[in-house]
């Protein structure tokens, strides 16, 4: 309830913007007597591009009616008996109006939530002055964007107004026109009268006709220079909404679309796309208005042709705010939910696209139809070459058209594709020692639409991100690789699919802390030790300085193609068997701070011999992938007073589905202290398997336990 509370304090256009999130497809009265009961369900565990997943929101949606219905029943005395039969009501509707399709209403608590969070949140952090400097730029960016909103606005209404003023001009103009043929129509019927009437007649029409011509020649300068000034107006108004237009598209959703891509390495969620949706429909809603006021200079420049350079210039502000819409249309069809980047065929995956402006545009009047080929790369630099690639495709896809659906609670216009299969793949000629877990590949997706009764049609494309695919398992490791290099070091707006050979090793360290933190569910990331670590590994370096990698290089060929010296697998193979190793079995551990992992053996022996018998360390193996070995230190048992550093055969995955790492080193007696000086049963002990319980059915179940030989 606290958010809701929060919700409430809201002022100005964050309080509207609030209000506005409420109507028919969800009452805000609802929200209000429900809050603690709304914000107390897991509404973000349902996924919605999961069928599967319709029973569960069957059952919150069936949990709401009926807390509706027990909050109606509790309602007494005269007050409450409006409010019973309201809330009544409200039960019944939503029940009628999401019962078939449970997961919309999850789809739209969730987006009230979500947009309710954000707004008390920005609200928040402009009432307390910060939230950082990242926030204060951001805020000042936002805040930018929205004041040269109000500019557009305003010019906007002043074109209008000065349009009216034009067209009010005209009609006057038009009606003296008529009144100055009808004296000249008068003047030409006096040839009838007698000599006497004539001329007075004709000196009375004379004088008036020179009047009304006079005022025409005058009035008609007037109404030039009005459309001249008022074209003049739209070109300040277009040049404004190309810069506000370019700041949106070529910037934030750039950095969203960056943010996204990293995100596929494991950095933070990309965030909603509301914002950005509400920018560019007030794009659209500008664009359009500012578009019909031409055409509506160009109906009356028709109806009443004046000498002067109108028509062209009217031309070509029609061309140009056709160009703007088409842009803003075209770059706002993007992917809102990539395709997984490492892609194995005859597997189900899912894709989201969705048109930004679709909803303010009324596209979803006529629901375009979206769909899905895979391109090579050569293909995909083809097609933004604006080269024809008319129905090529490097594969099939089943299950590969999707009509886009109108979401009337949130605004939204998108496409979910939840069952895509690869069926097969057709690969290009490799390049050199390239592998085909090099060889990326992407999903166009692609619609055509019209706007305005027909009146613009458009065909949009989007590509996403490099795709590496695969048809075993066991190319996995190698084709995360790929799409993790792709990731890290694509620049916006490169030539598909183009990157960097090498990199500065500090860049590659940045994007292995954000993957290893993201596959780790930590905040412990890797240390500025175990970065030395894996700089010795990949250059077969013996420095323990850090300042010794600032700047050097390393290439892909050294991350992923070549061996380490002595192996039979590369640096990329290593530290993913580590990851994997980790993720799978021993996450907790990790994070609790128990294994130190990036330790080769000569430095696991340096730190043990200065401590007590019995202490131990947990080291990654330098020999085997994904292994992870105990090193400790013991008497020598053949040497009296020598001391000396044993290691285990390293462990595996496989050894780990048998017994734990915590039971393990329970079953060791000789292991004393985890280093440096810590007493495992305090670091370990609340991972031991609890001792089996007595015989059941007369069977007593046998216990694995470890042994080392003696």
């Amino acid at each position: 309830m606290a958010m809701w509370i929060q919700a409430q304090q809201l002022q100005g256009e964050a309080l509207h913007q609030m209000q506005a999130l409420y109507g028919q497809h969800f009452p805000i009265e609802v929200r209000h007597y429900l809050a603690q009961w709304i914000e107390c369900q897991l509404w973000d565990s349902v996924e919605l591009d999961n069928p599967v997943e319709e029973a569960k929101a069957k059952r919150l949606l069936d949990n709401l009616v009926s807390e509706l219905q027990r909050k109606a029943q509790l309602q007494g005395g005269e007050d409450g008996f409006l409010l019973k039969i309201k809330l009544g009501h409200y039960a019944n509707q939503l029940k009628s109006t999401y019962d078939r399709c449970p997961l919309e209403l999850v789809r739209c608590i969730k987006h009230i939530l979500h947009s309710e969070q954000r707004l008390v949140q920005e609200a928040t952090n402009a009432s307390s002055g910060g939230g950082g400097q990242a926030m204060d730029s951001l805020s000042q960016r936002h805040q930018q964007i929205n004041q040269s909103f109000e500019e557009l606005r305003l010019a906007t209404q002043e074109t209008e107004n000065e349009l009216r003023k034009l067209q009010h001009s005209q009609e006057y103009f038009i009606i003296q026109y008529q009144e100055n043929m009808r004296i000249q129509a008068q003047l030409s019927s006096l040839s009838t009268l007698p000599p006497a009437e004539r001329t007075q007649r004709e000196t009375t029409l004379q004088s008036k006709r020179t009047t009304v011509e006079t005022w025409l020649t005058r009035e008609a300068s007037t109404l030039q220079k009005y459309r001249l000034d008022l074209s003049e107006q739209h070109q300040k108004t277009l040049a404004l909404l190309r810069k506000q237009q370019t700041l949106i598209l070529d910037e934030e959703l750039i950095q969203w679309k960056r943010r996204q891509q990293l995100s596929g390495n494991g950095g933070p969620h990309e965030g909603g796309l509301d914002v950005l949706q509400s920018w560019c429909e007030k794009l659209a809603d500008l664009i359009w208005q500012n578009r019909q006021q031409i055409r509506r200079c160009e109906h009356l420049t028709q109806q009443l042709p004046l000498p002067g350079p109108m028509e062209e210039l009217l031309s070509k502000l029609n061309s140009d705010i056709t160009d703007i819409i088409s842009a803003l249309v075209t770059s706002t069809f993007i992917i809102e939910k990539q395709p997984p980047q490492v892609l194995k065929t005859q597997t189900k995956f899912a894709a989201t696209v969705r048109l930004l402006v679709g909803g303010k545009l009324n596209v979803h009047m006529n629901p375009p139809q979206v769909k899905a080929v895979i391109v090579s790369e050569q293909q995909a630099k083809a097609l933004l070459k604006n080269e024809s690639t008319h129905s090529e495709s490097s594969g099939e896809i089943l299950n590969n058209n999707c009509v886009m659906e109108y979401h009337q609670a949130t605004g939204t216009l998108s496409a979910h594709f939840r069952n895509m299969s690869l069926k097969r793949i057709k690969r290009s000629d490799r390049r050199g020692a390239e592998s085909v877990t090099e060889e990326k590949f992407t999903v166009l997706f692609e619609s055509q639409f019209s706007v305005g009764g027909n009146e613009l049609v458009f065909h949009v494309k989007t590509l996403s991100l490099p795709v590496v695919v695969i048809v075993h398992g066991s190319q996995d490791n190698n084709a995360t690789a790929t799409v993790l290099w792709d990731n890290a070091f694509a620049e916006p707006g490169r030539v598909p699919f183009i990157v960097p050979d090498k990199v500065m090793w500090p860049q590659l360290c940045e994007a292995l802390d954000m993957k290893y933190k993201a596959e780790m569910h930590s905040g412990r990331g890797l240390s500025e030790d175990n970065m030395v670590f894996l700089a010795q590994k990949a250059f077969t370096s013996s420095s323990n300085n850090p300042e010794d990698f600032r700047n050097v290089s390393i290439s892909w060929a050294q991350f992923n193609r070549e061996s380490l010296p002595g192996r039979n697998f590369t640096f990329w193979q290593w530290f993913d068997g580590v990851v994997e190793l980790m993720k799978k079995h021993l996450k907790p551990h990790w994070n609790d701070g128990a294994i130190l992992g990036f330790v080769n053996k000569q430095q696991a022996q340096d730190m043990l011999l200065s401590k007590p018998n019995g202490t131990f360390l947990l080291r990654f193996s330098d020999s085997e992938i994904g292994g992870i070995t105990i090193a400790w230190v013991a008497e020598n048992p053949n040497k009296q007073g020598e001391r000396l550093v044993w290691n285990l055969l390293p462990y595996t995955t496989k050894d780990f589905s048998i017994r734990s790492l915590a039971d393990r080193i329970s079953d060791l007696n000789h292991l004393l202290f985890l280093y440096p000086d810590r007493p495992k049963d305090e670091v370990f002990a609340k991972y031991y398997t609890p001792p089996l319980s007595k015989a059941v059915d007369g069977y007593v179940k046998p216990q694995i336990k470890q042994v080392v030989p003696e």
